[in-house]
């Protein structure tokens, strides 16, 4: 069992976490000040959010979220989306499988691992308002953004879709009426060179244009031992072009379009243990090294776009329509067993269309009522093949394509009762339709041209899903520094068809799987101190939580050589509660320091295998019960100008299990990173930025297989320790 590896004490790393909270002083990153010079320390309270559609400083939101400006994100080094569970409570997200861009994200212990068309995610991913259906590319590299918000626990009465466990918001950077631009270059270990450029140009009579690309490129962490080629590397270009009317109080319109190609190879995993059909390849001692016998292709491209328009009806009414359209194609090879032989090769081609229009009507007459309405109509195609080779013996095609036609109903209102207590009612009502079109047949050889005349399954059918998800919530402002509130808040997720049905051999499989369901309970208190210089935001929330969605690799029956496939059911019931403290504190205009702590205790109430309830053995996916990190800096003003920052995080997660089968052998133990920067700024437009990152090189799993009937356990992990020098230039 591999585990993280250079600890020097004992001691359980959150308690650590406190002590050096005391003993460190930082600066916040959260936001600045207008006008202030970049690095110079600012108030928590003074960073704007849109959690409920429209603009709020975030210690006035009742709602867990967590907001990144556009100065933290650079401050904390967070080159994707996958870097913000070091900074947020209660989130794990990661980079799925093989793979660099494709997104397995989870909220509170809510989420959804398995990437396969026909399965939706549990926590819903926006860029710009607009909703990414399928987890391939949705890993969002993270480059001339405005703000990122993540948003914990069911948001049903303000988005159309899947946002059962909560919501990550991706805002890309404003368009503005003057003249600017920036240009950054990163160059760091194993080769890596990353170009981003971005551009505001005012075009006249208030047009205005963004333009912004990027360019991310580095060497593999390993190598597959057999053809010599890297492995874990990185190779992504991506765009964004946004042209919009801003020259109208009254009225406002946005296109935008964005593309994304991800040629990087196949991510390294480490064998750790001997497949007993191969004993001849002892597991490697490098846990990036391969010996794959598949192609090093592991491609994704996404594209999209959108036009906003906005109107001002009045003082108090303002429209907004999204009208928008995406796609995205993968070609992925999976080489489960790790070895040059076909033991359990995988090669899988996914493709996916969504177009979306939403109207979202805004009430606020600067009186005792607000709100938003909302229609959300979502139409997707997904589907693709993936064809197995098993023991080079057992050939088999999966494909097909399952259809979403989608309408929602949303709104929420707020009343003020008075200066002190407000209530806010909201509901989304949801009717969905799901189709499926599925082939399950086998070949007689590895070029897939030849059927055998076995045919797993072959079957079309639909499912339709109705539900009604009600939201209340009570604020107290207590005084002008502390917001206390009591949320009610359903969450639904829809069901579908699992398209690896065994329908020959496991009848029920073919069978359409329910929704999920979760009703949450939270209460929370929202604190600012010492004329603001201390802040202390707590949560408390209980989730019931209903008809989980599971998928477990499961042995084919009858098959010989044994095969599996990943059968998707609804396991049972379960009880999620979790505490949630994030902290901000600036002792003087130098030193500060700001991070979380977390605790999630998930139990399952029901867990039915093969009609057996199993609760009592279970454990849940994905849900470290501790978690937590501190980040301190120190900014020292330049006599001359400018300034020198110096930024220390550390982060910490409990033990946790990636996989449903809860392997002990994948089950990655409690573990901590540490990462560093030191940023100066001239008095000029230049920036230049020295990162470290899991400055400890610790080993750690995010996610593995422990396939028995194949031989098969593997892990994936984390990356190792990175340097790099960025230089930046504004104009």
């Amino acid at each position: 069992m591999t585990t993280a590896r250079n600890s020097s004490t004992r001691r359980h790393p959150l308690s650590l976490a406190i002590a050096l909270a005391v003993l460190v002083p930082a600066a916040p990153v959260l936001a600045q000040q207008d006008g202030a010079p970049r690095n110079a320390p600012t108030a928590l309270n003074e960073v704007t959010v849109t959690a409920r559609k429209r603009e709020e400083t975030l210690q006035d939101v009742p709602v867990a979220v967590t907001a990144f400006t556009a100065e933290a994100l650079d401050r904390l080094d967070v080159e994707d989306i996958g870097d913000l569970g070091a900074f947020t409570p209660n989130l794990t997200i990661y980079a799925a499988r093989g793979s660099t861009s494709t997104v397995t994200a989870y909220i509170r212990g809510v989420g959804q691992s398995d990437p396969l068309w026909g399965v939706d995610p549990g926590v819903g991913i926006y860029l710009d308002d607009v909703y990414i259906a399928r987890p391939q590319g949705a890993l969002l590299d993270v480059f001339d953004v405005e703000r990122i918000e993540v948003l914990r626990g069911p948001q049903g009465s303000l988005y159309g879709k899947n946002t059962i466990g909560g919501a990550i918001k991706y805002i890309s950077a404003p368009l503005e009426e003057d003249f600017y631009g920036r240009v950054s270059l990163t160059a760091g270990e194993r080769s890596q060179a990353d170009v981003k450029a971005s551009l505001n140009a005012p075009f006249g009579n208030g047009w205005v244009g963004r333009f912004a690309v990027a360019s991310l490129s580095r060497d593999g962490y390993g190598q597959n031992r057999i053809t010599g080629q890297e492995v874990s590397d990185k190779e992504i270009l991506a765009a964004r072009a946004t042209l919009g009317y801003v020259g109208n109080d009254d009225f406002y319109a946005r296109i935008t379009a964005d593309w994304m190609d991800d040629q990087s190879g196949v991510r390294g995993a480490q064998m750790l243990a001997p497949n007993r059909f191969t004993p001849g390849f002892a597991p490697l001692d490098d846990r990036y090294d391969v010996r794959n016998g598949m192609p090093n292709i592991n491609d994704t491209s996404m594209n999209g776009a959108s036009l906003t328009l906005g109107w001002n009806l009045g003082d108090a009414w303002t429209l907004k329509s999204i009208t928008a359209f995406r796609e995205s194609d993968t070609e992925t090879n999976i080489d489960f067993d790790l070895t040059p032989l076909p033991i359990a090769d995988v090669k899988a081609f996914y493709s996916d269309e969504q177009i979306s229009q939403e109207l979202q009507l805004n009430y606020d007459n600067a009186g005792d009522f607000r709100g938003v309405f909302g229609l959300y109509w979502f139409e997707g195609e997904a589907g693709g093949q993936v064809l197995n080779n098993f023991f080079g013996l057992i050939f088999g095609d999966t494909q097909g394509q399952v259809d979403t036609d989608s309408i929602a109903l949303y709104g929420e209102g707020t009343y003020d009762f008075n200066d002190q207590w407000s209530v806010t009612f909201g509901a989304r009502y949801t009717d969905e339709k799901k189709s499926a079109d599925v082939l399950n047949i086998g070949y007689t050889d590895a070029t897939f041209t030849r059927p055998s005349g076995t045919v797993a399954a072959d079957f079309e059918d639909s499912v339709s899903f109705e539900n009604f998800s009600p939201k209340l919530s009570v604020d107290y402002q207590i005084d002008e520094d502390t917001l206390a509130y009591a949320l009610y808040s359903r969450g639904f997720k829809s069901g579908g068809f699992n398209i690896r049905a065994q329908a020959t051999a496991v009848p029920r499989s073919r069978l359409p799987f329910d929704d999920e369901k979760v009703t949450s309970y939270e209460v929370g208190l929202k604190n600012a101190f010492l004329d603001n210089t201390v802040f202390l935001n707590l949560a408390y929330f209980y989730n019931d939580y209903e008809d989980i969605q599971l998928s477990v690799f499961t042995v084919v029956p009858g098959s010989n050589p044994p095969t599996f496939f990943g059968d998707f059911t609804n396991a049972g019931a379960g009880t999620i509660q979790g505490v949630e403290a994030e902290y901000a504190v600036q002792f003087n205009e130098a030193f500060a320091i700001q991070g979380y702590l977390a605790w999630l205790d998930s139990e399952y109430d029901e867990f039915i295998s093969s009609g057996v309830d199993v609760s009592g053995s279970q454990r849940f996916t994905n849900a470290p019960e501790f978690s937590g990190s501190l980040t301190g800096t120190f900014t020292h003003q330049l006599s001359g100008g400018g300034s020198l920052v110096t930024r220390l995080t550390y982060s910490y997660q409990d033990e946790v299990y990636p996989t449903t089968d809860l392997s002990e052998a994948i089950r990655q133990p409690g573990y901590g990173l540490l990462s560093a920067g030191i940023i100066w700024q001239t008095p000029g437009p230049w920036r230049f930025a020295l990162e470290g990152t899991n400055l400890a090189d610790k080993e750690y799993r995010t996610t593995g297989y422990n396939i028995g009937a194949l031989g098969v356990l593997s892990g994936f992990y984390g990356a190792p320790r990175q340097l790099s020098v960025t230089a930046t230039y504004d104009f």
